[in-house]
């Protein structure tokens, strides 16, 4: 066998593995390099993540103060305005009425007879002389005939009568009879006279009998409900109506004022002025006709202290019904140049009435006013010029230097328009009645009615 040789290169001192401990410690060291250079850069990575989270910050918060900015503008309170100008305005009387026709018929039988036929409608209109109603006429044609046939029979014994006294004139005249036989005649033909007027009466008698068969209009008017048929018999003597006519065209409306306004009314009475009176509805919102003061009664009533006018209205659209109901507005006066703003635009808090008045710049501003006479939606005020615009919308949101913005509507005209659309020129100082209504009343020297204006924000 041979013998294993010792190797030269290799020694006997030295081992072997130390030889691979070089590289193993440049790996490690290489290793530990890359941790750290990785660590480095987790840390720039989280910076820059931060840096980009600040910038968004800040970029977020810029867009939202602008967009709170931006939405502090569009906030501005929408409202409506209406300028305050100068104009007359008249103080009323308001006052409770009741329409009344100026005639009333009832028209009853004034013969007896069976109804022949009823010749108008129900709620017709007819006029005077018109034929209603018509009853049989024959029993009174022949009451005619035999009261003709009478007066005839005795008129010819009037003629023979009368040709008697002038033969025994003559006869007389030459001494033939004796005087006692001529004035026997004479007498005798004043008998005939007296029969024949008698029969006359008797045949006009006939007439207006006859002529009562054709029942007429005795107005021009409106007729009621029917209340008799064809066929039925009526009688002289009852009391049951045939037909009832109202004259509505003109017609009038009775109301009562407190006697304390008498003294305003009767000063215009001396002067000769016309006295204009306005027919409203229920409401209040709604002129039915205009007319003009007729008359006074001659005395207050003591027990309810008022006093009774009367006022005529033309009718002509026949707005006016008789027993309605209405509100009479009594001009009593003319207020010129007076501030005028629509009511909807006065306000009140526990200080008094106040508006909202816009500036050039959008803002409003609380201005305390005094109220005075109203009419319908429109108020005569002091306290604000003319010219001035004042809010008439959005009062809940606004107070003293808010912004707003208006949204009026287009209009040609920008006068404060009355109750009825057209221009103010009167107003409503005081009313008074004893008939029950939805409107509240006043008594006499009380506040004037619709001299307050509807509730609204508190001042600020």
């Amino acid at each position: 066998m041979a013998e294993n040789l010792p190797d030269e290169n290799r020694s006997t001192n030295s081992p072997q593995r130390p030889a691979a401990s070089a590289p193993n410690q440049t790996a490690a060291y290489s290793q530990s390099q890359s941790k750290s250079h990785a660590w480095i850069w987790i840390v720039l990575v989280l910076l820059l993540c931060a840096v980009a989270f600040y910038f968004y910050r800040q970029h977020a918060a810029a867009e939202a103060a602008a967009k709170a900015k931006a939405s502090q503008q569009v906030r501005a309170v929408p409202i409506t305005t209406a300028s305050a100008r100068s104009g007359p305005i008249g103080v009323y009387i308001n006052a409770l009425g009741t329409v009344t026709p100026v005639y009333t018929v009832t028209i009853t039988s004034r013969v007896d007879g069976q109804i022949m036929s009823v010749n108008y409608k129900e709620g017709q209109m007819v006029q005077k002389g018109d034929l209603l109603i018509q009853i049989d006429p024959r029993p009174y044609e022949a009451a005619l005939k035999q009261a003709e046939g009478t007066l005839a029979h005795d008129q010819a014994l009037l003629n023979e009568a009368k040709i008697d006294l002038n033969r025994y004139q003559e006869a007389f005249n030459r001494n033939a009879i004796a005087k006692q036989q001529l004035d026997d005649q004479n007498q005798t033909v004043l008998q005939y006279e007296g029969s024949v007027k008698n029969d006359q009466g008797t045949v006009d008698n006939a007439k207006v009998n006859l002529v009562y068969t054709n029942i007429t209009a005795p107005i021009s008017g409106r007729v009621g409900l029917r209340l008799v048929d064809p066929g039925n018999i009526v009688q002289s003597a009852s009391t049951t109506a045939l037909v009832v006519i109202t004259q509505l065209q003109p017609i009038t409306v009775i109301f009562s004022i407190a006697e304390d306004y008498l003294p305003q009314v009767q000063k215009q009475l001396r002067t000769g002025t016309k006295m204009a009176v306005d027919a409203l509805d229920r409401d209040q919102t709604t002129k039915l006709a205009s007319g003009s003061l007729l008359t006074l009664d001659n005395q207050i009533d003591t027990t309810t202290g008022t006093l009774k006018l009367k006022a005529i209205f033309p009718n002509q659209d026949f707005a006016l019904f008789p027993n309605q109901f209405v509100n009479a507005r009594l001009l009593v006066d003319t207020q010129e140049n007076a501030t005028l703003i629509p009511v909807a635009a006065i306000q009140r808090n526990s200080k008094g009435a106040f508006v909202y008045v816009v500036s050039s710049d959008n803002t409003v501003t609380l201005q305390n006013i005094t109220v005075g006479t109203t009419d319908g939606n429109v108020a005569s005020v002091t306290g604000i010029n003319s010219g001035d615009a004042v809010a008439t919308t959005g009062f809940d949101k606004l107070q003293t230097g808010a912004k707003v913005a208006v949204h009026n509507q287009p209009s040609n005209d920008s006068t404060p328009a009355n109750a009825n659309g057209s221009p103010a020129t009167n107003t409503t100082t005081a009313s008074t009645g004893n008939r029950k209504s939805g409107q509240p009343q006043t008594a006499p020297g009380s506040k004037p009615i619709g001299s307050s204006a509807p509730s609204g924000a508190n001042s600020q």
